[in-house]
């Protein structure tokens, strides 16, 4: 087996399960690692394993690959990690409207999300890494979003389109957290609330009603906020009047995120049904902050599926040039 080809694999099922994003880091980095050396270092056990950048476990892995065997942990993780539930909805799907890099809070750089979009069978991925304000996550400042947006498009082909976007962070008034004309230079615009998720419900509605009312906003993000598993605990929902929501959002054509991550399960099934009332539009997106959690679509699928939501609803299913139309 191609040590480098185990390494990765390794690293894109560490991503979907969500383990920890250093396991993950440290395949990818040993596999571009290996990648550059030399075959003369590659192939001197004592050697490689000196290699910066290659540690016990990766050098194990790629040992038992340069011998002909499936390497130990690859194995045990194909046993471990549930595989891709396939619905017909997911089969759909055509792109992805939410994800992150390295520039915020994402682990790779844009080409590795690119790469891992087209061999997924993407039409076209939207980079929405973080706005200013969102510090700890390190959001972008109109000067690095601007050095950004032609780096994304660059990495477009005849067949795969990359959209230049932004998760802009909601203000307690509903403004955007990024230069208004910026913003209008951007393909995809989500826009989420990061911040004061207690917020009583009356400021709350208010809050989200003036976001999705911003002429360039396309998609309202997670929009309850809560977490429900994993490793970062769990978190109620936020309170607010989901319908009134709802109904600024179908009044101004932006779609109502479904997201596809498993810890997240955003928006309940409950608030999709009432949005799918509502007459909205959905973006079925999987804020993945990794090249693995692209996979995860299939887990929003699923849920979108059982609650009835119609394909030809859902943006992400459209072409590139019927969703460019919609989002401008």
């Amino acid at each position: 087996m191609d040590p480098v080809a185990a390494l990765l694999e390794i690293a894109r099922l560490l991503e979907r399960e969500r383990a920890s994003r250093y396991r993950a880091k440290a395949f990818r980095q040993a596999a571009a690692t290996l990648q550059g050396l030399p075959a003369t270092v590659r192939d001197d056990p004592t050697r490689l394993r000196a290699a910066k950048g290659i540690g016990d476990s990766t050098f194990a892995v790629i040992r038992q690959a340069q011998a002909g065997e499936v390497p130990e942990y690859l194995v045990e993780l194909r046993g471990d990690v549930e595989p891709e539930r396939v619905s017909e909805l997911r089969r759909k799907l055509r792109g992805d409207l939410h994800s992150h890099t390295e520039w915020s809070d994402g682990t790779t750089p844009i080409r590795t999300m690119a790469e891992s979009a087209r061999a997924l069978g993407h039409e076209y991925l939207a980079i929405t890494d973080h706005s200013p304000r969102l510090k700890v996550a390190r959001g972008l400042s109109a000067e690095r979003l601007r050095e950004q947006i032609p780096l994304v498009r660059a990495e477009s082909t005849n067949d795969f389109t990359m959209l230049a976007g932004i998760e802009v962070d909601i203000f307690d008034d509903g403004g955007l957290d990024q230069e208004p004309a910026l913003l209008n230079d951007l393909d995809i615009v989500v826009a989420s609330v990061h911040s004061h998720l207690r917020m009583e419900s009356r400021p709350m509605t208010a809050r989200m009603i003036a976001a999705v009312s911003h002429p360039q906003v396309n998609v309202l993000g997670h929009c309850t906020g809560r977490l429900v598993q994993g490793e970062r605990g769990t978190r109620p929902p936020s309170q607010f009047d989901a319908r009134a929501v709802f109904d600024a959002c179908a009044e101004n054509g932006v779609a109502v995120e479904i997201n596809s991550r498993p810890e997240r399960q955003d928006p309940p099934d409950e608030l999709i049904a009432m949005a799918l009332e509502a007459g909205c539009l959905f973006s079925l997106d999987s804020d993945a902050h990794a090249p693995g959690h692209l996979s995860l679509l299939d887990y929003g699928a699923e849920r979108a599926e059982k609650v009835g939501v119609p394909a030809e609803r859902i943006v992400t299913t459209w072409g590139v040039d019927r969703l460019r139309a919609w989002a401008d």
